[in-house]
């Protein structure tokens, strides 16, 4: 496979905008303090002694809900900002509003398996010690998120508040307490999620740059594909959006999801085929145009991923909040009850405020840290991460956004780097199959570039038939487009995490159950 890649690469690594943190830290903190207070006391008001641990677990719960929206929901928007596509405010709000959607209208599905999937609550001694196991795993899930956010670490809130859950029930049961089973499909999941974001990414650019950008017409690949990128996007939003959040109306099937999708689809269709006649006369011939004209799909990506996000990562700060409410509530720690309202409120509130006070942070590292984005390729990985996080909710997976969104972004990154080094490759072996003519092969470079993508084989071989046998010339130096410090930085994080939550909940299970029980 051969390439199209300019001549000159500019840094690997783009420059990520300015610090854009919103306000004085004093004041978020302030208004962070000001909505947990607000969330105890609203939570606990005259309930008497339950009240009392039911405002506390809702104060958690919403400390919980605030770190997953600073560490976590950066994810969803940092490549459109790295890219340039949004400004940050923009992308802040935005996100917010999907975020607090996806929680409300479809994140009550995956709040089961954090709730009472990872450990078997009928094998908790009694509701108390069950109440402040889930107290537990919340809170020393949000202290090591706050910890991670302060240094500036994208780890996994999914794998915090497992990890929390699995600590405070051994803490409080024993190891027979877990569901081992259940722990193996989400460990599983935390290996197969970044590998899937991986692939699909690389698989979706590769696409791109096949059907658009390797084309010597451009502008004309791009008034065909994009479109179908933009229908794409929206295919998959609205199927996903009618499953999750319809059922809660109208029995509703795949069949007649997939269906509504398309009717989505199709008008999105018009709409960008219409949109992008309309540019074509004022743009020119070239990638960058190409960039332009996705912002629009890449902004949709940006929005469906979000939303996404909000319904599977929700789950991290009310799963446990929805057990205690149960137990404190009916007293049956086994309850089946529906998840109230006001939970799932608070959930959404907390993503949306903890990522617009604190988010920006963990955003420049997702958007310009680990490789150099542009609209393509920030498209290619939001749409990769929004299908990966779709599929695991609807399976009620709790599966790491994280994981999703680095692995396609190391997807993009690593198949850009293959891709260069092998059209270095075939320049080099052009040059040497000219001899010492450099003008004849510049020539000849620059009439392989303007041919199709499906000629150039054919033209490269004939050069070598015509020229004997020559020698392929030592493989270039392989520039490297993705800064491997930061990934294996990345990485450890995500390693030392689980055990990390599970010792901080143990120790914060014992510690509470000494100074409140006899």
């Amino acid at each position: 496979m051969m390439a199209h890649f300019h001549t000159k690469q500019p840094s690997p690594l783009r420059r990520f905008p300015a610090r854009a943190d919103h306000g004085p830290l004093i004041w978020r903190l302030i208004a962070c303090a000001a909505f947990l207070v607000a969330t105890a006391i609203w939570a606990g008001f005259g309930g008497g002694t339950t009240g009392l641990l039911m405002g506390l677990a809702a104060g958690v719960g919403a400390y919980m809900a605030l770190n997953i929206g600073a560490n976590d929901v950066a994810n969803n928007i940092g490549p459109i900002v790295g890219a340039r596509v949004m400004p940050l405010g923009a992308a802040l709000i935005m996100a917010a509003i999907c975020e607090a959607a996806g929680a409300m209208i479809a994140g009550g599905e995956v709040v089961g398996t954090i709730r009472k999937g990872i450990i078997d609550p009928a094998l908790i001694p009694d509701t108390g010690a069950y109440v402040w196991a889930m107290l537990a795993a919340l809170l020393a899930a949000a202290l090591w998120l706050n910890l991670a956010t302060i240094m500036g670490a994208p780890v996994s809130t999914t794998h915090s508040i497992v990890g929390g859950v699995l600590g405070a029930g051994v803490a409080a049961a024993g190891f027979g307490v877990v569901d081992w089973g259940v722990m193996g499909g989400v460990a599983a999941s935390w290996v197969l999620s970044p590998a899937l974001g991986a692939v699909l990414a690389a698989l979706c650019l590769y696409l791109v740059k096949r059907g658009i950008t390797w084309n010597p017409n451009k502008l004309g690949a791009a008034q065909r594909g994009v479109p179908l990128l933009a229908a794409a996007m929206a295919w998959a939003f609205t199927t996903y959006l009618m499953l999750k959040g319809l059922p809660k109306v109208v029995d509703i099937g795949l069949v007649q999801a997939m269906f509504g999708g398309l009717l989505a689809a199709l008008p999105v269709w018009v709409l960008m085929r219409t949109h992008v006649a309309r540019r074509l006369p004022d743009l020119r011939n070239c990638k960058g145009s190409v960039n332009q004209l996705l912002a629009g799909p890449l902004v949709l990506a940006a929005g469906a991923l979000s939303f996404a996000h909000g319904s599977n990562d929700v789950a991290n700060a009310i799963g446990p909040l929805a057990g205690i409410f149960d137990a404190l509530s009916s007293g049956d720690i086994n309850s089946n009850a529906g998840i109230p309202l006001w939970i799932m409120a608070l959930g959404a509130t907390g993503l949306a405020a903890g990522l617009v006070l604190f988010g920006p942070r963990l955003i420049r590292t997702i958007g310009g840290k680990i490789t150099r984005l542009d609209a393509i390729r920030a498209y290619c990985i939001a749409m990769a991460a929004t299908l990966t996080v779709i599929l695991a909710s609807q399976l009620g997976m709790p599966v790491s956004t994280t994981h999703v969104t680095v692995g396609a972004v190391l997807g993009v990154g690593f198949l850009r780097e293959r891709l260069k080094a092998k059209h270095q490759g075939i320049l080099a072996e052009i040059r040497a199959n000219h001899g010492e003519s450099k003008q004849a092969a510049d020539r000849f470079i620059d009439h392989f570039h303007a041919i199709p993508f499906v000629e150039r084989s054919a033209m490269l071989a004939d050069l070598k038939a015509r020229n004997g046998a020559v020698g392929t010339p030592a493989p270039a130096p392989r520039h490297a487009l993705v800064d491997r410090t930061v990934v294996l930085r990345i990485i450890f994080a995500w390693l030392i995490t689980v055990p990390a939550a599970a010792a901080m909940a143990g120790l914060i299970y014992f510690a509470l159950r000494w100074i409140m029980l006899p």
